[in-house]
């Protein structure tokens, strides 16, 4: 089997936004995180939980729980592991939330952002808990 074909076969496993959450998870995990914990410069970094803005040491503390988080997805996703219904769609209903508060407290955000941000990230809130595909492992 070719390595294209190996690939096409690991995607034909779930549908195709879940790929794309897939490697995101994989993004976020192996290259995005890293440089944000290690590399960022601690004047720069920022990290949002529940829709709260944390700065400097506490941004750079709570990045590890993410980098967790993006690490079990990434995992969970590839190997299509129970446990993921229905902690996927969870978080991604906190991050739906977190987007539309953080509009609504930070001065850069607004009504109309906390409803569109918040919207959007309700599209695959609700498709990962109408999924029950999550039977492989």
């Amino acid at each position: 089997m070719t390595r294209l074909a190996a690939l096409r076969q690991a995607l034909s496993y779930r549908p195709w936004w879940m790929n794309l959450m897939w490697f995101f998870c994989i993004f976020m995990a192996v290259a995005y995180m890293p440089w944000d914990i290690v590399l960022k410069p601690l004047a720069e970094d920022q990290e949002v939980w529940f829709g709260v803005l944390f700065t400097g040491w506490w941004a750079k503390v709570l990045a590890v729980p993410h980098w967790f988080v993006y690490g079990a997805g990434a995992y969970g996703f590839w190997k299509m592991k129970r446990w993921m219904w229905p902690w996927a769609a969870l978080y991604t209903l906190q991050v739906a939330i977190g987007m539309a508060v953080w509009n609504l407290l930070d001065e850069r955000g607004s009504i109309i952002g906390a409803v569109v941000a918040g919207g959007l990230f309700l599209l695959p809130t609700i498709a990962l808990w109408r999924t029950r595909a999550f039977n492989a492992g």
